[in-house]
């Protein structure tokens, strides 16, 4: 140890003898990221071009001694001044750190630079890393993040098409699967669509999708972090929500909504050689999908904006998002190609379809509002909904007794009438007594006296900006105390849903006693707003962090996007403080 210390003083006292150069301060020359994996603990190192860290200077110390450490990588021998034959790393390495037996409490380092610096060992303490089988939900983010940062470029493409494979089968993107149906079902008008009409059609929706994926993604790159908080504005909101209701009444029959016949038919003209003339309205229902899922926050979602925004490369953003939206594309494909062969010849039947796919846009356009609107106006609106739902569903099932009167659909279509209903009527009485959950209309009955959250005291300290925060850090600094930060706002449905559902509940507001807690509101996304959210790499609410009294993120811990109230019981007990 005595001899450490002295070469750690000899080797920092050529900083000065070296002042002449330009040097970078040892935690950018030598940037630090820590990850779980299987294994246990790894971290990684960005090195600088023209520095390098000694292979031998990684010392990880625990309870009962030094952590021998096996499995190093291999690195470029080098002749050092001081250290004699060494193995040296360059550009980038990566240790793993084992988790079982005695925890690692602290990890050291050292490099230099070329032109002739050494730094002083450099030393943190591990005693916040999870042990390894303790899995903290809510990372995903930043793990794919670190992940795409460290691939090819090729690799990168790879990733982002088989992420939008997967978001296809989210709630977010499943709404596409109706509304290209809507475009096969209402085509032509006259027999039967053909498989390779459905398919042109698929692709003709599927192409100007992806292309707005490209052009988010150039954005994310020029924008940075702040592009997914620009598409959730009330602005962008409303004016979504507006389209959807136009489709909706374009469904209904109320006019007919079509792009001007010149654009129209040049658009068409493109594909003449197959009959018809649907492709425009492929071509904007693909666009607007696009815009639809845009807003949602989903961890791998969020973590390519953040590996776009980090890059700031708009080529590779572009090219990134497009090879997302041919990803969710791709089962879109199948629905026009095999949607044709499935759906039945058109007939009166699609008018009783095409209110149907009515009341789901409506639906879609209520959904997207919800963020931006008060609860109570929110249950309003979906109670008036599935009662307008109901008493169309009891009209059709009596239209069709009258025609049909052995068909198994009446009483289906009479049965979901009725139990539509029933819950838009209790939607109403709900909201008529002031109370604003959907899926629990009724549940102000348990609680006369107003909702858990009007009883409760406020759990967050409110932050405004940057100053504010860093005064509040330097606040629990002084205390020895650990901070949550919670980002939200108005318009974010699923801070509504963890604020109602996770933080009004006594157990955690218990387990979250110890903390103290902050929440930044970024509503109106002000530039201080903003600046926050730059300086913490925040893409957008709900977003959650974690701090140590020394004022460092517990990164490994940030969750992103919604959390239940049992995994966020989880996550807390898994955290060292």
């Amino acid at each position: 140890m005595t001899a450490r210390l002295f070469m750690a003083l000899l080797l920092s006292g050529l900083a000065f003898s070296s002042a002449w150069a330009d040097f970078l301060p040892a935690d950018e020359a030598f940037k630090l990221s820590l990850s779980e994996t299987d294994q246990g603990l790894e971290a990684s190192w960005e090195i600088a071009p023209g520095y390098y860290l000694y292979q031998h200077q990684f010392v990880v110390d625990t309870a009962g001694g030094s952590l021998e450490l096996t499995d190093l990588p291999e690195g470029v021998p080098i002749e050092d001044e001081f250290f004699g034959e060494s193995v040296a790393y360059y550009d980038q390495v990566s240790i793993t750190i084992p988790t079982q037996g005695d925890p690692p409490l602290t990890l050291s380092w050292q490099g230099c630079a070329e032109q002739g610096l050494c730094y002083p060992p450099q030393t943190i303490a591990l005693a916040d890393a999870p042990a390894s089988d303790q899995a903290l939900p809510g990372s995903a983010d930043q793990q794919l993040s670190e992940r795409l940062s460290n691939a090819g470029l090729f690799w990168v493409i790879s990733a982002f098409f088989g992420m939008g494979l997967l978001l296809t089968f989210t709630p977010c993107v499943l709404p596409m699967v109706p509304i290209l149906s809507t475009l096969i079902v209402n085509d032509g008008g006259q027999g039967k669509t053909s498989t390779a009409r459905g398919l042109a059609l698929s692709v003709a929706f599927v192409i100007p999708m992806a292309l707005t994926y490209a052009l988010l993604g150039v954005l994310a790159a020029m924008a940075g972090t702040n592009l997914q908080m620009a598409l959730q504005q009330p602005a962008v909101i409303y004016s979504v929500s507006i389209v959807f209701v136009l489709l909706a009444l374009a469904m209904f029959g109320a006019f007919n909504l079509e792009l001007p016949t010149p654009l129209r038919d040049r658009l068409d003209s493109l594909m003449r050689r197959t009959p018809g003339g649907r492709f425009s309205g492929a071509m904007v229902m693909g666009i607007l999908s696009a815009l639809l899922v845009g807003p949602c926050m989903t961890a791998p979602l969020a973590g390519a904006l953040l590996y776009i925004a980090d890059t700031g490369n708009a080529w590779v953003g572009g090219t990134s998002l497009l090879a997302l939206g041919l990803g969710m594309g791709a089962p879109l494909l199948l629905v026009g190609a095999l949607g044709p062969q499935l759906l039945p010849k058109p007939g009166a039947w699609m008018v009783r379809v095409r209110g149907l796919f009515g009341f789901v846009l409506l639906g879609l356009a209520l959904w997207f509002a919800e963020r931006a609107l008060p609860g109570t106006v929110v249950l309003w609106l979906w109670g008036a909904l599935l009662v307008l739902l109901a008493t169309t569903l009891y009209r059709t099932a009596s239209l069709n007794a009258a025609d049909a009167p052995a068909s198994l659909w009446q009483p289906f279509t009479g049965a979901v009438a009725v139990l539509a209903f029933i819950w838009g009527g209790f939607m109403l009485a709900g909201a008529a007594a002031g109370y604003d959950r959907p899926l629990q209309p009724l549940g102000f009955l348990q609680s006369p006296a107003g909702s858990p959250q009007q009883q409760q005291e406020p759990l967050f300290q409110p932050v405004t900006d940057l100053d504010d925060f860093n005064r509040a850090l330097n606040d629990a600094a002084a205390n020895n105390q650990w901070t949550f930060v919670d980002f939200t706002a108005d318009w974010c449905v699923s801070c509504k849903v963890m604020e109602r559902d996770v933080f009004a509940r006594a157990d955690v507001r218990e387990a979250l006693s110890g903390f103290q807690r902050l929440q930044p509101d970024v509503t109106a996304n002000t530039a201080a707003d903003q600046a926050l959210m730059q300086h913490l790499q925040v893409i957008g609410p709900p977003t959650l962090l974690f701090i140590d009294p020394a004022g460092n993120e517990y990164r490994s811990a940030r969750i992103t996007g919604e959390i239940t109230h049992a995994d966020f019981l989880a996550h807390l007990s898994a955290l060292p403080q």
